[in-house]
């Protein structure tokens, strides 16, 4: 089965505008931290709570977006430097199913597995 370079590339160009476009979507969704809601002073505390909550999970989500951006946009440099396809880590072909799967895997199963079982006796 050969691999579909421009279909791939064309895969990861539009995850690419998606990431983007969401994460601007989410800035501009920000309301000014000067801008608070008037209410009782006995739920001040509440609204705190809340607000300190989205914040939180707002960041939580531009992180995961931002870490997704990432492995997309090193994807498409692999691309410029003709290495798309190679492991990062021992260079070989990376499994056409893998890329297929997940356009922006930039390891090859053992090299993963391999990082994933460093990482989990490590810590």
């Amino acid at each position: 089965m050969p691999i579909k370079f421009k279909q791939l590339r064309s895969r990861l160009e539009s995850e690419q505008k998606r990431l983007l476009g969401e994460l601007e979507q989410l800035q501009a969704n920000l309301p000014p931290i000067e801008v608070r809601r008037e209410g009782s002073p006995f739920g001040k505390r509440e609204e705190e709570a809340t607000e300190s909550f989205e914040l939180e999970k707002r960041l939580a989500l531009e992180k995961q977006i931002r870490d997704q951006l990432v492995g997309v946009e090193h994807a498409l440099h692999k691309f410029e430097k003709e290495t798309y396809g190679l492991c990062d880590n021992c260079g070989q072909p990376i499994d056409p199913a893998r890329l297929e799967a997940l356009p922006q895997a930039s390891l090859c199963m053992d090299c993963k597995a391999k990082n994933e079982k460093g990482r989990t006796s490590s810590g």
